[in-house]
């Protein structure tokens, strides 16, 4: 029986994506969300407006979109509740936050040079994507409460770089799902995919039909 329910949150289940943007002395920030998703060449994220990564993304219009696999996970962790915001916004005061300068340094994790944007990739993460902000859009336009404080921002992926442990043998332009174990955010807690569950009718469509001509550019 369904019963009404009020969450107060609704993250059934997102990839962690660890967002590398160029700080105004020129250093780096790295930022994990989770409100993300692609369609073709194109990422949309979701971000709140009073941090870091969005202050950065929207003064150079570039970052890098590095995914961690489950290998990563404690890097994610070390990250949790830092800013590169500082002062530290009220709302990430209120939930714990503290200001990390060196956002490298407290993961333990590894700058790779980028060749296409200013930020740095993450060494350690199996799939990095070079990107340009295309446009930006604020929500909850509707509420004066929320109005302001919450913006998903359209990025254009101009480079991917894959481990090429995960994919197909012959096949450099494609993934092998059943290699790759990404982090997933559902309700606060990291999860793994589980075994493939059947075969998918979707999968009797090559790939190719999909690309779009964004990746021509």
């Amino acid at each position: 029986m369904h019963r009404l329910s009020e969450p107060s949150i609704l993250y059934f289940g997102t990839p962690v994506v660890l967002i590398t943007s160029t700080n105004t002395d020129d250093t780096y920030n790295i930022a994990p969300i989770s409100s993300i998703f692609w369609l073709g060449w194109r990422a949309i994220i979701g971000i709140s407006t009073s941090s870091k990564t969005t202050e950065n993304i929207l003064r150079t219009r570039e970052c890098v979109l590095n995914l961690p696999s489950i290998n990563q996970i404690d890097a994610v962790n070390r990250l949790a509740l830092t800013t590169g915001s500082n002062p530290v916004p009220s709302g990430k005061l209120q939930k714990g936050y503290i200001h990390v300068k060196n956002k490298f340094s407290i993961s333990q994790l590894t700058p790779m040079i980028s060749e296409t944007v200013l930020p740095p990739r993450i060494k350690e993460c199996p799939v990095q994507m070079e990107a340009l902000m295309e446009s930006y859009h604020g929500i909850a336009k509707d509420d004066e409460v929320q109005v302001g404080k919450i913006i998903t921002i359209e990025l254009r992926i101009k480079r991917v770089y894959i481990d090429e442990l995960l994919l197909l043998e012959g096949c450099p332009n494609k993934v092998n799902p059943n290699k790759w174990s990404p982090v997933i955010m559902s309700f606060q807690q990291f999860y793994g995919l589980s075994n493939q569950l059947s075969n998918s009718k979707l999968s009797t469509i090559p790939e190719e039909l999909y690309r779009r001509p964004d990746k021509n550019r």
